[in-house]
């Protein structure tokens, strides 16, 4: 008699022997042009093993249906089979693993820059990547999107992206070709001050010491310090070094004795009210600060239109500007 571990080895060796067979006749429709044919049926197979609960069968199918519609560029049916990979992920209790994480930053890569079903792609895929929670998405998955829209030389989404990974090398490195070619050089200093500052907002010190060091010592318009010409270099160096004593004196001191760097950009203080906060034990002001447009912008990247869970996602996801 056959055991029941061999019974369902047999099982599903047919089964992904009958989507073999499928995928090949499918195949052969793109082939000879018959897209509209191929996307339907794709669509009827896709509803057909989900109501079977054979998720992983649907989005294997759907995975590689896109592909194959992407090399034909066929963007639209692409598109739609990429959103059924998502869909068959949410009805499922699929765990987020490495793999699925590549295998949707490879979709995003694919589809057509300038569509509305890329960004509706990736704001799924990002809410999927954390359980469906109100958080901003898996630091893995924003990692391998911003490198896509860095190699699309798309730099701002790019540091967006960067800023809610781990990979501070990855963003220093970014931000280096993105200082440039788009920017000044009398701004240098400025590409990574704002960068430091906002993963200290978002409590990633680590990533914003690997940012720091990685991009003063990579870009060539900056001469090797500590201590480093440009003075908002220096008060950089000196924030980390207070962020990890903890000393609320040198961290006010710091802050008056750099205000005439600190306000070339007027969001300096905005995150640095923020740092005194998570780092220093400084207490919120009374009268907030961020209100009217500012306000509106600050909410608006760190995901306060989504429903926050508890209170340490109150206090993570606290209005900031990070575009």
């Amino acid at each position: 008699m056959m055991s029941e571990q061999e019974a369902l080895k047999c099982s599903s060796a047919r089964n992904r022997g009958g989507v073999q067979r499928v995928e090949g006749k499918l195949r052969a429709s793109v082939e000879k042009g018959d897209y509209y044919e191929a996307h339907q049926m794709y669509r009827t197979l896709f509803f057909r093993y989900m109501s079977q609960a054979k998720h992983m069968e649907a989005r294997e199918l759907m995975y590689n249906g896109a592909l194959l519609f992407f090399s034909y560029n066929q963007q639209n049916s692409a598109a739609d089979l990429s959103m059924l990979v998502l869909e068959s992920l949410e009805k499922s209790d699929t765990k987020v693993a490495d793999d699925i994480l590549e295998h949707l930053a490879k979709l995003f890569s694919l589809m057509d820059q300038n569509s509305p079903e890329r960004v509706a792609f990736v704001s799924r895929a990002l809410k999927w990547s954390t359980g469906g929670s109100g958080k901003l998405g898996h630091p893995k998955l924003h990692q391998l999107l911003a490198v896509t829209l860095w190699k699309e030389q798309n730099y701002s989404e790019s540091r967006y992206h960067f800023l809610h990974s781990s990979d501070g090398e990855g963003c220093a490195q970014m931000l280096v070709e993105y200082s440039a070619s788009r920017g000044f050089r009398s701004e240098v200093d400025m590409f990574v001050a704002q960068a430091v500052l906002q993963f200290l907002c978002l409590k990633n010190k680590s990533s914003a010491s690997v940012v720091f060091s990685t991009y003063t010592q990579k870009h060539p318009s900056i001469e090797k310090g500590p201590p480093f010409v440009q003075p908002l270099l220096n008060f950089i160096w000196f924030l980390l070094l207070a962020v990890e004593g903890g000393k609320l004196t040198v961290f006010t001191v710091l802050c008056e004795q750099y205000q005439p760097s600190l306000k070339r950009d007027p969001m300096y203080n905005e995150y640095l009210d923020r740092i005194g906060q998570l780092f220093f034990g400084v207490p919120p002001k009374q009268s907030s600060s961020y209100g009217g447009l500012l306000g509106n912008l600050l909410n608006s990247l760190m995901g306060s239109g989504e429903e926050e869970e508890g209170e340490e996602a109150q206090e993570d996801g606290s209005p900031i500007e990070l575009d």
